[in-house]
């Protein structure tokens, strides 16, 4: 296995695209906010072949909103070229799924449940699919996806290319990539360089959840804040933050 030890960012991502391109399996340590996105999105633009109208790249992540989100990068990248991406998660129509699988696409971004019912289905058929990537693999084991994982590499062509991404590689990280992949090229981030520059990170105690808003509205008028994204853990709360 060759190991490379980068700066965090986008030497990352350059050492990770030139490594996809030559098609070696690639193992890249890559935290949140690093370009990871785009780093699979330029990948699949590049390595697709557009007049074939069958799913080449099938990219896995952990929940709904990261699978969405990786396929509107690749679609906002691959405009010009016209690659069609569909993004395969629960909570959408099923029924809409087979549509546009029958239709014909070539790159899928879904997460591990519903590619698994897709193949099941035999609605998406991977005999094309020349790139797998696996998109913040920690989590994906955290939420128990392992199996589904290896059921979808049971029905991929044994000479496919694997890109592991991961902010972090315990031991099962391992056990995967020592399954799935062959003599890939391993690229980690410098030790001292894995948390994002420019970030501070604190958090405040709130006693009661009635006191979360008005803790929320103390923090605007502290800071500056030009942007911001508001995670809730409830579709409730959401409702009433924009209310």
């Amino acid at each position: 296995m060759a190991t490379s030890v980068v700066p965090a960012g986008r030497s990352t991502r350059r050492a990770a695209v030139d490594d996809e391109k030559l098609g070696r399996d690639v193992i890249a340590q890559a935290q949140s906010g690093t370009g990871k996105t785009s780093m699979i999105a330029l990948t699949a633009c590049q390595l697709v072949d557009i007049g074939n109208r069958e799913v080449q790249a099938l990219i896995s992540s952990p929940t709904r909103e990261l699978a969405e989100q990786t396929e509107k990068v690749i679609t906002a990248i691959g405009e010009d070229i016209n690659i069609q991406v569909h993004a395969c998660i629960g909570g959408k129509s099923v029924g809409e799924d087979i549509q546009k699988l029958v239709y014909g696409v070539h790159v899928v971004s879904g997460t591990p449940g519903r590619v698994c019912d897709m193949i099941k289905r035999r609605s998406l058929r991977t005999r094309a699919i020349i790139v797998l990537v696996l998109d913040e693999s920690d989590e994906m084991l955290s939420r128990g996806f392992k199996d589904q994982i290896y059921y979808v590499n049971r029905y991929l062509p044994p000479e496919l290319q694997v890109v592991l991404l991961s902010a972090t590689l315990p031991n099962e990280i391992l056990e995967i990539t020592s399954k799935l992949m062959t003599d890939p090229v391993k690229i980690l981030v410098k030790s001292d360089e894995l948390t994002l520059e420019g970030i501070k990170q604190f958090f405040v105690m709130v006693e009661k959840e009635e006191w979360k808003f008005e803790t929320l509205t103390e923090l605007y008028d502290t800071l500056t804040i030009t942007q911001a994204v508001i995670f809730c853990n409830t579709k409730r709360k959401i409702k009433l933050l924009l209310a």
